[in-house]
């Protein structure tokens, strides 16, 4: 697939919402229930924003749309936290499958190696092959399952968790082509 991926901008925000937004809408990959507009994300880029431990790469188009998105985020809010980050990455529908949820994780990776950073979470909405297989690609490995934590679609959803150090040895693998599904993580 023809794309750029580079650190978001805020000119990207409204494309990161409307891809976020199928998500909310149509899947348990987020734990959000109702669509979202820039406006309501406007905290959440600004954490993003600055660089540091804290980053968002956008994956942009031919057209100068946004495909797909990939952030890490704080895990918790308390210091003793600050060196363990959770990612994210979401992938337009049409997008899915030609493998920019690994060209995005690479980017996104690789450009927090250098970050006082120990630990990489993810949790991922089950049943979901695609995202798990994403992130084993990239060196997660399963820690457990919390089961019914979420309630969306009028039906209770499980929590699998991952985790990854930032630097793994050997390096990270090149990113390889991702199967059809859904690639979406996040809560």
């Amino acid at each position: 697939m023809d794309v750029r991926i580079r650190p978001a901008e805020i000119a990207d925000l409204a494309g990161i919402v409307a891809v976020y937004n199928h998500y909310v809408l149509e899947t348990a990959a987020t734990f959000e229930v109702t669509a979202v507009e820039p406006k309501d994300k406007m905290a959440w880029w600004q954490e993003h924003a600055n660089g540091g431990p804290h980053r968002l790469y956008v994956a942009i188009g031919p057209s100068g749309d946004v495909e797909g998105w990939a952030t890490t985020s704080p895990f918790r809010p308390r210091a003793a936290y600050r060196t363990t980050v959770e990612s994210s990455v979401y992938v337009r529908p049409a997008a899915v499958g030609h493998g920019l949820g690994s060209r995005l994780y690479a980017t996104l990776f690789g450009a927090i190696r250098g970050e006082d950073l120990e630990r990489i979470v993810a949790g991922i909405a089950l049943p979901n092959p695609a995202s798990v297989a994403l992130h084993r690609r990239f060196g997660f490995r399963p820690v457990g399952v919390f089961t019914r934590v979420g309630r969306k679609f009028d039906r209770y959803w499980d929590v699998a968790w991952f985790e990854r150090p930032l630097r793994l040895d050997p390096p990270d693998p090149a990113p390889p082509t991702e199967r059809p599904g859904t690639v979406a993580s996040g809560g």
